[in-house]
């Protein structure tokens, strides 16, 4: 059975991040299946000009957003109640793979030694584009005797981020 998203299914853990989840139901609005590879992870060198990074062999994006509970003694039925649109919300993208080349190598670097924002855009095919400020919150190298060098790489949301829909 297709299915297609309908909405968000809200969160069940009081004042923590909880993922956002999506819940899906019917055939209508079709969307096929993606390739982990085409993701794409870039990031901006120049006023407005993003560079692919990473050759990145596996991804995750989390979107989260923490509940503020509004729960009082004249609640009803004593249920909680959540405030809506009052918390936090947050983005970390995690991924690990190989370089491209020296110079995306130097530019995550760099972001990494600067500890500052820097801008990155994320393209996830049929669903849309993050971008906004990220800072790289690890980074790691790692490599076999007879294999290639890879590292791993976490990114933190140090700002608000933008959605556009494919």
């Amino acid at each position: 059975m297709r299915e297609r998203c309908v909405g968000l299914a809200p969160s069940t853990a009081s004042r923590s991040p909880s993922p956002v989840s999506l819940r899906f139901t019917g055939e209508e609005n079709q969307m096929a299946a993606q390739r982990g590879k085409d993701i794409l992870l870039k990031i901006e060198q120049g006023a407005g000009t993003f560079v692919t990074v990473a050759g990145l062999r596996a991804r995750t994006i989390s979107l989260n957003a923490r509940t503020v509970d509004a729960t009082d003694a004249d609640s009803a039925g004593r249920w909680r109640e959540l405030l809506g649109g009052a918390g936090v919300k947050s983005a970390a993208v995690s991924g690990q793979g190989i370089f491209r080349d020296a110079a995306s190598d130097a530019l995550i670097r760099e972001a990494f030694f600067e500890q500052a924002a820097k801008i990155w855009r994320l393209i996830v095919p049929d669903f849309g584009t993050l971008e906004g400020p990220f800072l790289v919150s690890a980074l790691e190298y790692a490599g076999d005797h007879e294999g290639e060098a890879t590292f791993a790489i976490s990114l933190a949301s140090a700002g608000e981020i933008g959605f556009s829909a494919a």
